[in-house]
Order: C-alpha cells, then sequence, then structure tokens
C-alpha cells in the first residue's frame, strides 16, 4: 500500500477498523490509491453515517416516542 495512503489511514481510526472488517480494500487501495474517497463513502454506509440512515434512526426515535406517548395515556385512563 502506497505509503502517503497508510499515513492516511492512521489519521481516520475508522477506515482502518473498515478495512479490517473488508479486507479486499487493502487490494483495490495498493492497486489505485485514488479510491480513498470511494472507501470513506462505503465506511459512511458501513457505520450508518449517511443521511438517509441518520433520518431513518431520527425517524424510528420519533416513532418509538410516539408509542410510548400512547401507551403512557392507556395507562393514565
Amino acid at each position: 500500500m502506497n505509503k502517503e495512503i497508510y499515513t492516511y489511514l492512521r489519521t481516520r481510526p475508522e477506515l482502518i477498523n473498515f478495512i479490517r472488517h473488508n479486507p479486499e480494500w487493502y487490494r483495490y487501495l495498493s492497486r489505485d490509491p485514488n479510491r480513498v474517497s470511494e472507501i470513506e463513502m462505503e465506511a459512511k454506509r458501513f457505520y450508518g453515517k449517511t443521511i438517509s440512515q441518520k433520518l431513518e434512526k431520527v425517524n424510528q426515535n420519533v416513532q418509538m416516542v410516539g408509542m410510548l406517548l400512547q401507551f403512557a395515556e392507556m395507562m393514565k385512563d
């Protein structure tokens, strides 16, 4: 792997962890170091950090709070 890429990855522990879980990326980055931006996007998907994944999580939390409020209202009566 290119020394510059390795140095960059060492500053981003989540990328190193992603590569450990997906070892094919060692090969991809060794052959084409310009795929760093691609690995960053894949790591975001892996960790659930994309905007759509965050919105989905917020939506689930709002639904959960709504259900808890309904349950609390039922218990009151």
